[in-house]
């Protein structure tokens, strides 16, 4: 048994304008300068005051962090509801 090949259509090979590629290209390269600024204008040091001690942090790690822990807490609790709304509905 043989199988055919379609013959190959130049109409395909030729480029299209892609809207939502150069969509997607615009959003990735505005949220790197987004991102590079923000490093830029939160690098100077700040001193982090905990109970018994003091650590001096650039202030974007000190952001970053922050930003890590609040994802890290929502995520815990969402799943400690979804527990919750299971067992309701297991009695």
């Amino acid at each position: 048994m043989r199988i055919r090949r379609r013959p190959i259509d130049t109409g395909e090979l030729q480029e299209q304008w892609q809207p939502r590629l150069w969509l997607r290209l615009l959003a990735i390269i505005l949220l790197a300068a987004y991102a590079i600024a923000f490093v830029l204008e939160n690098r100077r040091s700040v001193s982090l005051h905990f109970v018994f001690a003091t650590a001096t942090v650039s202030l974007v790690w000190l952001v970053l962090l922050a930003l890590v822990v609040g994802f890290v807490v929502g995520v815990l609790l969402s799943q400690l509801e979804r527990r919750r709304r299971r067992r309701r509905a297991a009695e």
